[in-house]
């Protein structure tokens, strides 16, 4: 993840509160504001400090799933699954990073009674509808900060980290820091993908 100033980090939190329906966590918000470092550096290895390397392995994964690539960067491209792995081991309690621990294991267990083999070892199918179930599962209960559950926690923070990255800024909204001159009425044809605001 590239080091934004201040104020680019406050309009990339408001982007990103913007595409989850308002809703930021306290820990994702002060990770990006203190400029929570760890996404795409580099294709080399990477060793988890919050996980152990199959959880990182998992959370890799998952949010590749989430936000997979297409004809613009995806979630692993971006290094989503090493600004996850910064974000619980610098700025969520403990409490918290067992809980996402334990849903991880749970993602597992789930894998093995459906499909007879871990997560991982299973075909982006099969970890595609594993998702789909657990997502329909996860938002269909009203949840409090406190007992937020674990792939909500997930998605937030696989969304921020994406839409706070340069690919994820650049790329997929195509972020201009510098914008061209002002045309109030573009047709949508020409425009394409929604800009950046």
């Amino acid at each position: 993840m590239t080091s934004p100033s201040l104020i680019d980090r406050r309009e990339a939190l408001r982007r990103v509160a913007l595409i989850l329906g308002g809703a930021v966590s306290a820990p994702a918000i002060a990770g990006v504001l203190a400029g929570c470092s760890g996404g795409a550096g580099g294709a080399g290895d990477w060793t988890p400090r919050a996980f152990s390397p199959t959880q990182g392995a998992m959370i890799e994964t998952i949010a590749d799933q989430i936000i997979p690539r297409t004809t613009t960067p995806g979630a692993r491209d971006a290094g989503v699954h090493r600004f996850i792995d910064v974000m619980m081991a610098e700025y969520y309690l403990l409490a918290d990073r067992d809980r996402f621990v334990a849903g991880l294991a749970d993602l597992d267990a789930r894998a093995d009674r459906a499909h007879g083999r871990p997560f991982l070892r299973c075909d982006d199918s099969a970890q595609r509808s594993l998702l789909v179930a657990l997502d329909a599962e996860t938002f269909a209960q009203p949840q409090t900060p406190r007992e937020t559950s674990w792939f909500r926690t997930m998605k937030e923070l696989t969304v921020l980290g994406y839409y706070t990255s340069e690919p994820g800024a650049t790329k997929e909204l195509r972020h201009e820091p510098v914008p061209g001159r002002y045309e109030g009425c573009v047709p949508l044809a020409r425009v394409g993908r929604a800009w950046a605001v």
